[in-house]
């Protein structure tokens, strides 16, 4: 037995001597992230559980593109210049960008709204090619943001909703939250906001079409305006429903959607497959196991609003 294997098998990892079956002798295998956020915090974190150790048995490289098309582009390209061994992508915009960079490093999504719609795999079950990882979507979850906020708050009836229509992933839920509309007994309100589109021209249109709720995706260009978007919410009393919890802690009113967390600890499952030698193509896309719903009490009070008790009794978090 070599030392370093006997070392790891006193020490109790395994994923040193398990990675490096799968690696050339010495090369520490690299992981390349675009747009690391504190969200990567739980990829990081599932690596860390399955034995890997930044700056001991794997390294991270990271490239940014700050959600634009064009910047996404040239941040896959500098990752595969590099190259690193596997390309991690947080949503479609950066998934698709990488996808298009290279057709021969493996790439795990993470979060992705539609990845056969979007063209990323022809199918779950099959993904093909060089691409894998986790679907945020669950059946019509789009709608079921919009219904929530409407059982919260009943007298809402005209919701304003924030997409990007360069996402594939966005559009859908767009459709989804049009198609629910009639039945939940809300007008949908569109607010398409894409690179090309500013912000306050866009919020500025939707403030004439007099909203009383507002309602918007996890898309990752938008989430970078994240701040601002909360503050014109308070400032407008518009209670509003996000995708993600950690809006809500940042002071958004609730947020129902697939955690996050969990999304990103999953996927460090399937890198650690990859350097195991497992090729993306035989590894099916999953969709999210675990829903998450979370509401602010001090933004609801501040908007003097009362979430019902039944509201309450299903949140997983409630920040008062």
């Amino acid at each position: 037995m070599r030392r370093r294997e006997f070392i790891t098998l006193l020490g109790g990892a395994v994923a040193w001597p398990v990675a490096a079956r799968a690696q050339q002798p010495g090369k520490i295998p690299r992981i390349g992230i675009i747009d690391d956020a504190p969200r990567w915090n739980g990829f990081r974190h599932g690596l860390r559980d399955l034995g890997y150790l930044e700056g001991g048995n794997i390294a991270f490289d990271y490239a940014y593109g700050d959600g634009v098309p064009e910047r996404l582009a040239e941040a896959a390209a500098v990752l595969v210049r590099r190259p690193v061994d596997v390309i991690a992508t947080y949503g479609t915009p950066a998934s698709v960008a990488a996808k298009q960079a290279t057709t021969t490093i493996p790439i795990v999504m993470i979060s992705v709204g539609d990845p056969v719609r979007a063209g990323l795999v022809p199918s779950l079950a099959r993904p093909g090619g060089n691409i894998t990882g986790n679907s945020v979507l669950g059946p019509d979850v789009g709608a079921k943001r919009v219904q929530i906020l409407k059982e919260a708050i009943p007298t809402v009836s005209r919701v304003a909703f924030l997409w990007n229509p360069d996402n594939a992933s966005n559009v859908l839920q767009f459709q989804e939250v049009q198609a629910a509309a009639p039945t939940l007994g809300v007008t949908v309100i569109s607010v398409s906001v894409s690179p090309r589109i500013e912000f306050e021209t866009a919020f500025a249109a939707m403030m004439k079409e007099r909203p009383d709720a507002f309602a918007m995706t996890g898309e990752p260009f938008h989430l970078l305006h994240i701040a601002w978007i909360i503050e014109f919410m308070a400032k407008s009393r518009l209670p509003a429903v996000y995708q993600l919890s950690e809006n809500v802690r940042a002071g958004g009113l609730m947020s129902y959607g697939a955690s996050q967390p969990d999304l990103f600890r999953r996927a460090a499952g399937y890198v650690h497959k990859i350097l195991q030698g497992a090729k993306p193509a035989d590894l099916p896309v999953e969709q999210p196991v675990k829903f998450e719903l979370a509401v602010n009490l001090k933004t609801a009070k501040a908007l003097g609003i009362t979430l019902p008790p039944g509201v309450l009794a299903l949140a997983d978090e409630v920040i008062e």
